[in-house]
């Protein structure tokens, strides 16, 4: 079936072959897990009604599509605002708010998008294709957009008729699709838009199985069903409480004592023995994301801004990045804090997906006497010092302390700044940090896992990154549909971003999400979004 929406696309549609639908929850000994993505509420007996708690991770940033970077808001976004596509568990693009999947002109430059007809926004206006050329307009060309280099290089977005939008491009682009099966898909109310303008993550209106009610900063998300939702026959709660609980302790510990029916994130330090509890049911996947190091080499007036030099050892020396590269053991680290639950990550290519390939998937050695010869020649006083800022959650701080002591035999000391994740989240498009850790939750394609954070100038770059070399390949990988091709140039990208190291790969997240027995049809896909939208108490459960 991929092959054949390939061939109608022309767009590169994605087959990630991370695991079959249906899975148990078992663990082996030997490490290995197998996948549980939940299960739909299909003819299982279910309440009409009720109120749902999720315990959230992290707080999001604003609930605007367009220039959102952080995965929490994609978890509330996804029961308020869909896409034009989405993603299976088994990811495969699929159709949401359009009928189908796109089709394209023989040169690749013309993308035509059929869409849904009589639905509606939660604010009554009609969704047509002059609300989808007016949303997708804003994604790219907003001046605070985190969407433009996701969408490629577009020419113009027009409306052709009430049921089509056509998008031009000035060169083909096969990620579109992949992209458009995330938040640069997501449509927004126009009414909505031109009365809030740039303050539209206030009070978000979408098309959705829920609207939004209100959000008490730090504190929680609240969202109601919306009876204008065209398949509303599907939704059976009556409202959502996102919590933000940042203690992965606490969120295991109201899951248990039935505040909370949903935790996402669920530490590998409790993961098992939630499992082991007859009231609860823990989904797990291995998923699309990575975390690792950003290495600020040019960031010096915010995202997006030409690059400038900075004068440090780390910033403007290859070698000093590669050394601390050299000093991290991703196999033993990933191991030890986290149980063997989480996977070492060597580049931004996912293992097991079709783009994979020796040079794309190639580890960096761990050679801690080869990282210390490295800052020698390069002229730094040992221990080379270097100030990294990270999450204040448990595993996060777990992680990083365990880092500290492992890199200290290549050389380097780490100074640890915890730091709430919104602060992070700002520091690194302001470029006000030396070193800095977070993670991406992943894309189908790979080109939203690089591009958007190694291309010169894109709204992802955090490092303030440039390399013609680098430009050259993602360019020309995002204009071919042949998958081979693109895999062997995402190698030779690969390889060009572990000798530069703007950012250094450390672990991929297993996917790990419990909720109680008491509500089903919670899915957690390979995408790193917890859908809950769909979700319902089961009948007989109190």
């Amino acid at each position: 079936m991929l092959g054949q929406l390939s061939r109608v696309l022309g767009l590169g549609v994605i087959a990630v072959t991370l695991a079959s639908c249906a899975a148990s929850q078992t663990q082996d000994h030997s490490g290995a897990h197998a996948d549980d993505f939940g299960t739909p509420v299909g003819s299982q007996s279910v309440k009409a009604g009720g109120d749902l708690v999720m315990g959230l991770s992290a707080e999001p940033d604003r609930l605007d599509p367009t220039t959102s970077s952080s995965l929490y808001t994609r978890y509330v976004m996804n029961s308020i605002c869909e896409k034009l596509y989405d993603n299976d568990a088994s990811g495969n693009l699929v159709p949401q708010l359009a009928t189908a999947l796109p089709t394209v002109s023989a040169d690749g430059l013309t993308v035509t998008i059929p869409l849904r007809t009589g639905v509606k926004f939660a604010d009554g206006t009609p969704f047509d294709a002059a609300a989808v050329q007016t949303s997708l307009q804003r994604h790219f060309s907003a001046k605070t957009s985190q969407r433009t280099s996701e969408m490629g290089p577009i020419a113009s977005i027009d409306a052709q008729g009430a049921s089509e939008v056509v998008v031009h491009y000035k060169q083909p682009f096969a990620p579109l699709t992949a992209a458009l099966a995330d938040r640069a898909g997501m449509i927004m109310s126009p009414t909505e838009l031109a009365k809030a303008g740039d303050n539209f993550g206030d009070h978000p209106v979408c098309v959705g199985p829920f609207k939004f009610v209100e959000r008490v900063p730090q504190t929680s998300i609240k969202v109601e069903r919306d009876p204008l939702y065209y398949d509303a026959q599907q939704v059976h709660l009556d409202t959502i409480t996102y919590r933000i609980m940042t203690d992965a302790n606490i969120r295991a510990t109201n899951l248990r004592s039935g505040d909370i029916q949903v935790a996402d994130t669920i530490s590998p330090q409790d993961v098992d023995a939630l499992a082991k509890d007859s009231g609860l049911h823990v989904l797990q996947a291995r998923g699309l994301n990575f975390r690792g190091l950003y290495v600020n080499v040019g960031n010096v007036d915010g995202v997006g801004k030409p690059a400038k030099p900075i004068d440090t050892p780390l910033a403007k020396d290859a070698r000093v990045r590669e050394a601390l590269s050299l000093s991290i053991d991703r196999n033993a680290l990933a191991a030890t804090v986290f149980n063997s639950w989480y996977e070492p990550a060597c580049s931004p290519i996912v293992p097991q997906s079709t783009f994979a390939t020796p040079a794309g998937t190639a580890c960096p050695a761990y050679d801690p006497e080869k990282s210390k010869k490295l800052l020698a020649d390069a002229g730094v006083q040992l221990p080379y010092k270097v100030k990294l800022q990270v999450q204040n959650t448990p595993d996060q701080l777990r992680y990083v302390q365990a880092l500290q002591a492992g890199v200290a035999a290549g050389g380097f000391e780490l100074e640890i700044v915890p730091t709430e994740y919104s602060t992070l989240l700002d520091v690194q498009k302001r470029g006000t940090y030396e070193a800095l850790f977070l993670g991406w939750s992943g894309r189908l394609d790979p080109d939203g896992n690089i591009a958007r954070f190694m291309m010169t100038g894109s709204s992802g770059n955090y490092s303030g990154y440039s390399s013609p070399a680098l430009d050259d390949l993602l360019g020309q990988a995002a204009r071919t549909t042949d998958t081979a091709r693109r895999a062997d140039l995402y190698g030779q990208a690969v390889q060009i971003i572990q000798k530069d190291n703007p950012y250094l790969y450390t672990y991929r997240e297993r996917l790990l999400t419990a909720h109680t027995t008491k509500v089903t049809g919670i899915e957690q896909y390979p995408d790193g979004v917890v859908r809950v939208a769909k979700a319902a108490f089961l009948t007989g459960q109190g």
